[in-house]
């Protein structure tokens, strides 16, 4: 600790009990003034049940709390709010049909006389704070019309004007384009400058070097250690082995497996503004990876694979036969599956059992004349949760109370069960942990071993890189080249992506 830098919040001996569960045992952290926090740990470490009990909503069973070397006992997230700790999820809180300015001071809002809302103080208010961090918004626009980064502004804004002393950002940079995770990293600094605490939760490793100052690695709700990070000098494998618990022999288990005949064969594929003469193939036992910056076209190009929208020209051919995939259904039917990058959205049914995800795809291999078999359908399960290691405790539990890492291997078991040989795997990892990521990656190397073939999808360039037998690279809706993953690196495929040579 330096010796200019003062305590702003300081958790002693934290936990916290759910019926059966100790999701947080003797957890401590201090946060200093003017310091990047990283938080790090597994999907389960506790992360998410310490950012509760750090803005009040959730009581500790025991434990202790200090804001500014006072101590404190939060009766609600309110409470914690107007002492100064705000925090800024995934998923954001704001009202999206209301302008920048009334999200920034809903529930807040200064008034005029006899109760008027003082709008104009409102908006020259909202705009010193997205001044503050360099956001060039409009206060008076909606919500609705700003973008992802932007609507991540406006939540840090709004966080500002409740005069926060800690403001915690929860996977901040998850869906953001590599130049709005730069912009986000000079709000942190200008933030820090600021003098303002912030907790920075993520899994990608790489962002600790360039933005952290202190790690603090928590495992199965235990605190393990806290690292401070030397520019330059970051110790990734022994972080990954504080949050695992294990040395990760390598990180990216790729396997090296005898590449089949031609599987798939994509020729001259269009759709209108999207995507223009696409030519690929994809063989029997190999990943092709498909890099490209956000709006390049490679989630589209998956929908259009799948069937989930429609093209206007191009051929598909599997296996050398030429077929029509006009819908999900179809696809299906040609063994084609689709893990897409919005698991919660598109590829899971959260509200329904692990079960219940797992049956859709593959009704016919369970069902004896319409009607579901129970003792073929928990042997399926019982196989799919051994073999992809599913933390739960049945079959039958809901698929939203499931970490990342574990929607994301349901994702994976429905598509195994359904036998399909084609798996396109838009972002897989994306919000996985570095150990659910080997594992993720494991269960891609057996589907290679059975001769499955792979489309992967991924932002990460050195998942890429490790992974795929072959990359291509897209930019607006083209393939601008293809590349060989052992005779190439990041910054030429990002050349590519950015449209150079």
């Amino acid at each position: 600790m330096a010796a200019n830098q003062e305590v702003i919040l300081e958790l002693k001996n934290i936990v916290k009990r759910f019926p059966g569960v100790v999701a947080l045992n003797n957890v401590q952290l201090q946060l200093l003034k003017g310091e990047v926090h990283v938080l790090l740990g597994e999907n389960g470490a506790g992360k998410s049940t310490l950012i509760k009990v750090m803005t009040g909503a959730y009581t500790p069973d025991e434990g202790e709390m200090y804001l500014e070397g006072k101590k404190v006992k939060f009766s609600g997230p309110i409470h914690a709010s107007n002492l100064g700790i705000s925090a800024v999820y995934q998923e954001f809180n704001l009202i999206p049909h209301l302008t920048i300015a009334e999200n920034i001071y809903l529930g807040k809002e200064p008034m005029k006389v006899l109760g008027v809302k003082d709008m104009s103080k409102m908006i020259k208010e909202s705009k010193k704070y997205l001044e503050l961090i360099g956001a060039k918004l409009d206060p008076r626009q909606t919500v609705a019309s700003c973008g992802v980064a932007e609507q991540q502004m406006v939540e840090i804004a709004k966080a500002l004007a409740s005069n926060a002393k800690v403001l915690i950002l929860d996977e901040p940079s998850a869906v953001l384009t590599t130049e709005e995770i730069d912009k986000l990293f000079d709000v942190v600094n200008k933030l820090k400058s600021e003098g303002v605490a912030l907790v920075y939760i993520s899994h990608r490793l790489e962002e600790i070097q360039k933005i952290g100052d202190r790690v603090t690695v928590l495992r199965d709700g235990q605190y393990i250690e806290t690292v401070t990070v030397e520019k330059g000098h970051l110790n990734t494998d022994y972080l990954v082995k504080l949050m695992v618990g294990r040395d990760l022999e390598n990180r990216f288990p790729k396997v090296n497996v005898k590449i089949g005949e031609e599987i798939l064969k994509i020729q001259g594929l269009n759709r209108a503004g999207v995507l223009h003469d696409i030519d690929l193939t994809l063989r029997k036992g190999e990943i092709l990876g498909i890099a490209g910056l956000v709006g390049a076209g490679r989630t589209e190009l998956a929908k259009a694979i799948f069937g989930a929208d429609k093209i206007d020209s191009g051929e598909v051919f599997i296996s050398g036969k030429r077929v029509k995939i006009k819908s999900p259904k179809s696809a299906i039917k040609h063994r084609i599956g689709l893990a897409p990058e919005d698991r919660k959205a598109e590829g899971l049914i959260t509200e329904l059992s692990i079960s219940n995800n797992v049956v859709l795809t593959c009704e016919e291999k369970v069902a004896d004349l319409g009607v579901f078999n129970k003792k073929k359908v928990k042997s399926l399960l019982t196989r799919l949760i051994d073999d992809l290691r599913i933390k739960t405790p049945s079959a039958n539990h809901m698929v939203k109370s499931l970490s990342g890492g574990n929607q994301q291997k349901v994702v994976l078991a429905k598509w195994i069960a359904s036998g399909s040989q084609i798996m396109i795997l838009d972002e897989p990892t994306r919000g996985v942990d570095v150990g659910a990521k080997v594992e993720v990656y494991n269960l891609m190397n057996k589907l290679l071993e059975d001769g499955v073939g792979i489309i992967m999808i991924s932002s990460e360039l050195p998942e890429l890189l490790a992974m795929s037998d072959r990359i291509i690279v897209m930019r607006g809706g083209k393939i601008m080249g293809e590349v060989m993953p052992e005779e190439t690196d990041q910054e030429k495929i990002l050349k590519l992506a950015a449209g150079g040579i």
